[in-house]
């Protein structure tokens, strides 16, 4: 089963999505405005029992998908997870004991299927295939055995990042990561009931239909259990908030020259048990 949030004319809504497009479960639930609404209470398998014998109501085509979880109190991200990614830096530093950690916001993130916005002010806009979790229930020093009693679902997120503004300031590159538009995340949320969602899963990123990135999460050097253990150590996680868990080698600042993303071009993230986010790029108008 898998839940999205959609636009449909003007209107935002929630459903369950299909082959031949989404059912709309929100008037069936008015107590759930959001989909981080129905996170918050638990209420994912109300969803999927209410879509029993019930026709499609936004066939594809005629609807957009928007961020699957957009009002959530903060969305975490986890810098250079991956074996690879720290030799990328090529400053000869060891591969860290702790995890690098930054915050996005969400009106960074468009959903799937719309454009990543290239501002004027930069052509560096680049990509980062991840997967991301969405916390379902609340919780504080969580421990890694207990860690995915926490996660109500999964997605996927192309962590749009404008790299010479990361490097503006020494010790933080939050101005990078949070330009209007410039993410991608969805296409929809995935329940997460068994921990082979996310043990041992596949990544890719695709520009154009070459690949670019591809490993494995079983590889991430701070694991998503430990993740949710460490962040949990300093801040309270509440159902909503989204944890983005790191992107594999290859991005585009990474090539020698670097190739960033230029209007027209097409990035796909996808990942084995939830799907593809595909997006294409367009200048700010």
């Amino acid at each position: 089963m898998k839940f999205a949030t959609i636009r449909s004319q003007g209107a935002v809504s929630y459903g369950a999505v299909t082959d031949a497009g989404v059912t709309a479960l929100s008037q069936y639930f008015p107590q759930w405005a959001t989909l981080k609404d129905v996170i918050a209470a638990q209420g994912l398998p109300a969803l999927s029992a209410a879509i029993v014998g019930v026709a499609v109501s936004h066939p594809n085509g005629s609807f957009s998908y928007e961020m699957p979880v957009a009002n959530g109190e903060k969305i975490i991200c986890v810098g250079v997870n991956f074996p690879d990614r720290n030799a990328e830096y090529k400053d000869g530093s060891q591969a860290p004991s702790s995890m690098s950690l930054f915050p996005r916001f969400a009106r960074g993130f468009v959903g799937h299927g719309e454009a990543l916005v290239r501002p004027p002010e930069s052509h560096q806009l680049d990509y980062e295939g991840e997967i991301a979790v969405v916390i379902g229930k609340q919780g504080r020093r969580i421990s890694q055995a207990d860690a995915y009693d926490h996660i109500a679902a999964i997605t996927l997120c192309n962590e749009g990042t404008i790299r010479d503004w990361v490097r503006h300031a020494k010790f933080n590159v939050t101005q990078g990561k949070n330009w209007d538009n410039t993410g991608a995340m969805g296409p929809w949320l995935v329940p997460f009931t068994d921990a082979a969602q996310l043990d041992d899963v596949q990544l890719t990123t695709h520009v154009n239909g070459e690949l670019r990135q591809e490993d494995r999460t079983s590889r991430m050097m701070f694991s998503i259990r430990r993740q949710i253990e460490y962040i949990s150590t300093f801040t309270t996680l509440m159902p909503g908030d989204i944890i983005v868990t790191g992107t594999p080698t290859g991005a585009g600042a990474r090539f020698d020259p670097p190739i960033y993303l230029k209007p027209g071009d097409v990035v796909e993230v996808a990942a084995e048990g939830i799907g593809t986010l595909r997006n294409t790029i367009e200048d700010e108008a």
